[in-house]
C-alpha cells in the first residue's frame, strides 16, 4: 500500500492518523503541493485534480480523505477477521466533518505576500508543465484556471464569512457532543476523530487558538487528550509541535526561494 501526502495537507492528516490508528503499514510518498511537485508529469496522470493524498493499495487508487478512511475501516476488519457493528454515529459525524472545506479559510489567514507568491509560483508550475506534456495540457489549463477563480475567491468577504460561519457551526457542534462523549462519537476514539483533529491542528498553525478553541473548553480538553496519542504524534506533531512548525515552514519557504532564484538564473531561464 501506497500513500502520496504532505505534512501540510489537512487531508493527508486525517489519513495517516487512520492508518496509524489501525495500525496498517503503508509506504510513505511525500509529495509538496507548495512546491508544485503534485503538478509533476507522472504525479499527474494518476491524478489529475492533483490534490492530496493519494492511497493506493494494488489496482485500488482512492483520492478523497473520507473514502480513504472507510477503505482503510474496512480493511482493518477483514484483517482482523472480526465483524463490528455498523457504527452510523461515526458515518454522520465523518459526513459533517467532511463538509467543512477549509482551504477559503486558510488561504485568507495566510499573510497576502506569502500567499500571492506561492500562487504565482504554481501558476509557473503549471505553464512549465503543459509545455512539457503536450498531451495533458488541457487539464493543466483546468488547474491553471481554478488558481485564477482561487484568487478572485479569497478576495470576495462573502466567501470568507460562509467558510468561517460554517467552521463556528461545526466547532460547535462538536463542543455540544463533546459534554456528552469523551469523543466525537462516544467514549472510544474512531474515524470521525481522526477526521475533525486535523482541522483543530490547522487552526493551531494559524495561530487562531484564542479565537477558535480555547473558548471553547471542552474542544480543548479534548484536543489536549488527543494530543497524546501517538497517531497524532506521527501525522501532526512531528511537524508542528512548538519549533518544528517554524522548521516546517522555514524548510518549504527556503526551497521555494531556491527554486525562484534558480529561475531567474539559471540555463535559460526555464523553470525547472
Amino acid at each position: 500500500m501506497q500513500l502520496y501526502h504532505h505534512s501540510y495537507s489537512l487531508d493527508s492528516q486525517k489519513v495517516r492518523m487512520a492508518l496509524e490508528e489501525k495500525g496498517i503499514d503503508y509506504t510513505s510518498y511525500h509529495v509538496n503541493p507548495l512546491t508544485g511537485k503534485n503538478m509533476n508529469v507522472d504525479f499527474f496522470r494518476m491524478n489529475p485534480s492533483a490534490k492530496l493524498p493519494v492511497f493506493q493499495n494494488g489496482v485500488h487508487v482512492i483520492y478523497r480523505a473520507i473514502d480513504i478512511i472507510q477503505y482503510i475501516d474496512r480493511l482493518a476488519v477483514h484483517l482482523s477477521g472480526e465483524i463490528p457493528p455498523v457504527n452510523t454515529v461515526v458515518h454522520q459525524w465523518m459526513q459533517k466533518v467532511d463538509a467543512w472545506n477549509p482551504k477559503m479559510f486558510t488561504l485568507t489567514h495566510t499573510p497576502v505576500k506569502y500567499r500571492a507568491f506561492v500562487s504565482k509560483f504554481i501558476r509557473r508550475v503549471l505553464i512549465a508543465r503543459m509545455a512539457e506534456a503536450p498531451d495533458l495540457a488541457s487539464m493543466y489549463h483546468v488547474k491553471l484556471r481554478e488558481a485564477y477563480e482561487t484568487e478572485d475567491k479569497v478576495k470576495d468577504p462573502d466567501i470568507m464569512r460562509q467558510s468561517e460561519e460554517e467552521l463556528i457551526k461545526l466547532l460547535d457542534d462538536v463542543e455540544a457532543q463533546l459534554s456528552k462523549t469523551k469523543y466525537l462519537a462516544g467514549d472510544d476514539f474512531s474515524p470521525a476523530d481522526s477526521m475533525f483533529i486535523p482541522i483543530l491542528a490547522r487552526i493551531t498553525l494559524l495561530d487562531l487558538d484564542e479565537e477558535y478553541i480555547n473558548c471553547r473548553p471542552k474542544i480543548l480538553e479534548y484536543y489536549n487528550l488527543v494530543k497524546h496519542r501517538p497517531s497524532y504524534k506521527v501525522a501532526i506533531g512531528k511537524y508542528f509541535n512548538g519549533w518544528k512548525k517554524y522548521r516546517t515552514l522555514f524548510k518549504t519557504s527556503f526551497f521555494l526561494c531556491v527554486r525562484t532564484l534558480f529561475r531567474r538564473t539559471g540555463p535559460g531561464n526555464k523553470l525547472q
